[in-house]
């Protein structure tokens, strides 16, 4: 149980670590679309994300696939910045009454966008393991760190949404389009960091 703890909380601290804010920023463009009462459509997002990572998760820390770090690095922050495109483009369409938004690109891009950062996810726990041989109970302890860190950030970003939908004149248009702008800057700028480093 104790091993379980060590490998939870590892995979939960990266999740939630600012230093590693990249993940944080992606969930964050992923949810800004979602108030409370979408918690369905926004749980089918996440799932497709979630069995993105997981799988290439899984296939990266087996070795079965392998990709270099740097450029996985460099994809990451490509991820959140057409992940806030795709944000602001439904914030048009919002701004006119009765308009019915289908969120079947957000699904296709969260699942493909989920192997890149599960790849990211792997050369943390690959370093870790380094040659232990028994990676099976590690990796899923991992796993459910980084999936509570995720529930977490999802949850967190739903009470926003209630928080200006009550005490705010914010409407959710604007809301999508000023969170989404601001995760845009911030990507675009550890977009450009990361291509300089590659």
């Amino acid at each position: 149980m104790n091993d379980f703890w060590i490998w939870f909380s590892t995979g939960f601290q990266h999740i939630l670590d600012w230093n590693g804010y990249d993940h944080i920023l992606y969930i964050m463009a992923l949810c800004v679309l979602f108030s409370l009462k979408d918690w369905k459509k926004l749980l089918v997002l996440v799932t497709a994300f979630t069995i993105g990572h997981s799988l290439t998760l899984v296939l990266s820390t087996w070795e079965i696939i392998s990709i270099r770090q740097s450029f996985i690095e460099v994809l990451i922050p490509l991820t959140i910045i057409i992940t806030c495109f795709v944000n602001i483009v439904y914030h048009k369409k919002l701004q006119t009454p009765q308009t019915k938004i289908n969120y079947n690109l957000n699904y296709s891009l969260a699942l493909i966008f989920g192997f890149i950062h599960g790849m990211g996810f792997s050369y943390l726990l690959k370093s870790l393991l380094g040659k232990e041989e028994k990676i099976l109970f590690p990796l899923l302890s991992f796993n459910l760190g980084l999936e509570t860190g995720q529930i977490i950030i999802v949850g967190t970003m739903l009470l926003f949404s209630v928080f200006l939908a009550r005490f705010t004149r914010i409407k959710k248009a604007d809301g999508i389009l000023i969170i989404s702008s601001a995760v845009l800057l911030v990507s675009t700028l550890l977009f450009i960091q990361q291509l300089i480093a590659l």
